[in-house]
């Protein structure tokens, strides 16, 4: 049972946002006004696993029609019989519940902005019933892990976590629109929105490159004001943004609109060890 409900989040990807959560709030303790604190930094990542949880649940819950009519996700928990739909939104509510408790022994900030998290998060489901921005609603989403994780530690709302910030929403909303390649004839005949179902599969790679080019621009910018305000950190964050730039390019290698054959080594493979090993980096630059 346990082991079905960490496939229904797919509870792995939580891979794409934690690495940023982690830089967030060790960018607001390298300050020398803000300490490091063992149950800040536990408290922020069940705040990521109980979002992500909920998100993921939720997502499930409001798609399981969908899901059960797509041959690619009909073997899903919920339309395969494996979960219950009563069971899944009761996960899903838990999950919202501990989200906000949580956030309430962090700091005032972060329980009063918790309510936006969720509908953010939670919303993300519904949006491809009627728009085709729905991939940037999902980055929105992850792109609140480094800021607010930042707002967390104790720091405020400052250029380089809402840098971050930026670049996951670019990041995410990218790669998402590669994954979404795979159901274009499906949300067609269901009436789905989606980028590829609006623009095509050649437009929408070029869209995801360009997302992904701009993303990288912010990320090279970010490591500039980065060295300018917060003189803790060194050359490695270059090293960071190169190797998370290179990782960008890589996967636009692997997908074609013509071959989707090796959409999941770009969309989770190539992805997750971008954010990784960039997050390491970025970490290991502040006490290397």
């Amino acid at each position: 049972m346990v082991k079905d409900y960490f496939k229904l989040v797919t509870f792995s990807h939580t891979i794409f946002a934690l690495p940023f959560a982690f830089l967030g709030y060790f960018l607001a303790v390298s300050q020398p006004s803000i300490p490091f604190q063992w149950q800040t930094l536990v408290l922020v990542v069940l705040c990521m696993i109980f979002a992500r949880n909920a998100a993921m649940a939720f997502n499930r819950y409001i798609d399981r029609d969908i899901d059960g009519k797509n041959p690619r996700t009909a073997v899903r928990e919920i339309p395969a019989g494996k979960i219950d739909e009563k069971s899944a939104l009761g996960f899903v509510i838990l999950n919202c519940v501990a989200f906000v408790v949580t956030t309430f022994f962090i700091n005032q900030l972060c329980f009063f902005l918790s309510p936006i998290a969720l509908l953010i998060v939670l919303g993300y489901s519904a949006t491809k019933r009627f728009t085709f921005l729905c991939h940037f609603v999902l980055g929105l989403g992850l792109s609140l892990a480094p800021l607010g994780a930042y707002l967390a530690a104790g720091g405020g709302f400052d250029t380089v976590p809402m840098l971050y910030s930026v670049a996951v929403l670019l990041w995410v909303s990218g790669f998402d629109i590669i994954y979404a390649l795979q159901d274009e004839s499906f949300d067609k005949s269901l009436n789905l929105n989606s980028v590829p179902v609006k623009l095509g599969s050649v437009n929408s790679l070029k869209l995801s490159s360009f997302l992904h080019l701009i993303c990288g621009l912010v990320i090279l910018v970010a490591s500039y004001v980065l060295g300018e305000t917060y003189p803790a950190f060194g050359w490695m964050r270059w090293l960071a943004a190169v190797f998370f730039i290179g990782m960008l390019i890589y996967q636009h290698t692997l997908v074609t609109p013509t071959d989707l054959s090796k959409v999941d080594r770009a969309f989770f493979t190539t992805n997750g060890v971008a954010s990784v090993v960039f997050g390491a980096l970025m970490i290991g630059d502040l006490y290397l």
